[in-house]
């Protein structure tokens, strides 16, 4: 299991590449470790290395992820996003546990953030829609990126029209909290929720409107008609 680790991080070695990695950084406010390698080509490798594995123990591919996570290089942690989802039908109630650690532990920037909670989490509170209570919890954590996964857990099944009401908690949670990273993420819920729920979503901004941060109101009206972006961006 080791040698695959060590093989896998010679082959990211390998493709890393300078200007890759300062353009990286670009979008960044804080500084990431990273090898410098485009999406296409880690999923490629991701995707290569996860045939060796397939025949694993769920568990023995979850700690694989876990010693990905522990390295900080965003690479790994896209590698280790993309072999927890490839086992999403396996997913049971014991899991969760494992994944609040991942967030909690190892989760240091939006990227890493959405790619694991849009897919293995979201994917996860679809099976099981009772944890929720789990991502309400979240809403009032130290960890920021504890705060933002709250919200982008749900980015999927919203999009789908899946618990609006949970939606709205969310929202309510967050309204005032001053990360913009946060901010972003709970307006970016509200947006793809208004795929299904506009006007419920229009409604909900009205409401809040005075007191919820302009990045989150123009997160969440941007795919908005004109004539209700302009009632909600009026003072």
């Amino acid at each position: 299991m080791s040698k695959l680790i060590l093989t896998l991080r010679q082959t990211l070695q390998e493709q890393s590449d300078n200007k890759t990695k300062t353009s990286t950084q670009y979008f960044f406010k804080d500084t990431i470790q990273c090898y410098g390698i485009k999406s296409a080509t880690i999923k490629s490798i991701g995707k290569e290395f996860y045939k060796e594995i397939k025949n694993k123990s769920k568990d023995e591919i979850f700690e694989l992820c876990d010693i990905l996570w522990k390295s900080g290089f965003i690479e790994e942690s896209f590698i280790a996003c993309q072999w927890s989802y490839t086992l999403r039908k396996q997913y049971t109630k014991d899991d969760f546990i494992l994944f609040e650690n991942w967030i909690d532990s190892y989760i240091t920037n939006w990227a890493s953030c959405d790619t694991f909670c849009n897919h293995t989490v979201g994917n996860f509170i679809e099976m099981y829609p009772e944890y929720i209570s789990e991502l309400k919890r979240w809403t009032q954590s130290k960890n920021r990126w504890m705060r933002r996964a709250a919200a982008v857990s749900l980015i999927v099944p919203a999009k789908k029209g899946l618990f609006l009401k949970d939606v709205f908690e969310i929202a309510d949670k967050e309204l005032l909290d001053n990360e913009d990273m946060v901010q972003k993420g709970y307006g970016w819920m509200l947006k793809v929720a208004a795929n299904k729920h506009e006007q419920e979503v229009f409604e909900f901004v009205m409401k809040n409107k005075s007191q919820m941060p302009r990045t989150s109101l123009r997160y969440a009206i941007e795919k908005m008609p004109i004539a209700l972006k302009e009632q909600a961006m009026a003072k």
